[in-house]
């Protein structure tokens, strides 16, 4: 379901169900879940990247296993729900970089796996979009960081209408960082995740940390937030490494700092 590689400190995931399209069922969330949880308590691995098998990101939710759950009880869709949202979160908060590298369709859940990552590179040929709401679905936990990320109007317009983005009007709206060829995303993503990788693990999930509670507080919340994650990293090993390879002329190196 989920294949792990590991190379010089990145980890590539892959959601290996090509024939599926790489749809997420049951056993794929779980798959990914429990890679993830493993990554982030093994100090070899600085960052991740996240992509799929075939010639397709990920199409979402495996309708097959929605149309089973219709008869479901409320209980058991919401179970469903949870795990879904669960994994969005979980990615979303990860402590090491998660890159997406996204070539063909990132539809639905799969568009929302994209945006959990920290940072996307798209091949040229790569689609995003939300088309639930075609379907009599609704969009609703992928909806939570779209809306963070490109603002009300162009939420609505997303997931109301349905539609998908090409990759450079993804770029445009900001949900990728970079569009290259394709057939080269995946390396372009390790390159970019080896890069982040290099740097502070404590300073890389510090900021994500305050990233993700910034939206939700007032200004002065924000500032008294900020001051006291300042003050908190001033103590850390890993500014001092930062400092001492400053001023020896040279990089640090921050892999030996526990």
């Amino acid at each position: 379901m989920v294949q792990l590689q590991l190379r010089a400190g990145v980890a590539t995931l892959t959601l290996d169900r090509p024939e599926r399209r790489n749809a997420l069922n049951a056993e794929l969330l779980s798959a990914l879940g429990d890679n993830l949880e493993r990554l982030r308590t093994d100090a070899g691995v600085r960052a991740v990247v996240l992509t799929g098998a075939g010639k397709t990101f990920c199409s979402g939710l495996d309708l097959s296993e929605l149309q089973g759950d219709l008869s479901s009880s409320v209980q058991r869709n919401l179970e469903r729900s949870d795990a879904f949202a669960a994994l969005i979160a979980q990615i979303y908060r990860f402590p090491k970089p998660v890159v997406a590298a996204v070539e063909g369709a990132a539809l639905a859940g799969g568009a929302g796996l994209a945006a959990a990552c920290d940072l996307s590179v798209l091949g040229q040929g790569a689609v995003l979009g939300y088309p639930e709401v075609r379907r009599g679905f609704v969009a609703a936990v992928v909806a939570v960081l779209l809306v963070r990320q490109v603002g009300e109007r162009r939420a609505k317009d997303l997931l109301m209408t349905g539609r998908s983005l090409g990759a450079q009007e993804a770029l445009a709206w900001g949900l990728a960082n970079e569009v290259v060829e394709d057939g080269q995303v995946l390396a372009r993503s390790q390159e970019l995740a080896g890069q982040l990788g290099s740097s502070s693990a404590t300073a890389l999930a510090a900021t994500k940390r305050l990233l993700t509670t910034l939206p939700g507080m007032g200004l002065e919340e924000g500032f008294s937030a900020a001051s006291l994650l300042n003050a908190w990293i001033r103590q850390s090993e890993d500014l001092r490494e930062g400092l001492r390879a400053f001023s020896e002329h040279r990089l640090p190196d921050f892999t030996k700092i526990p």
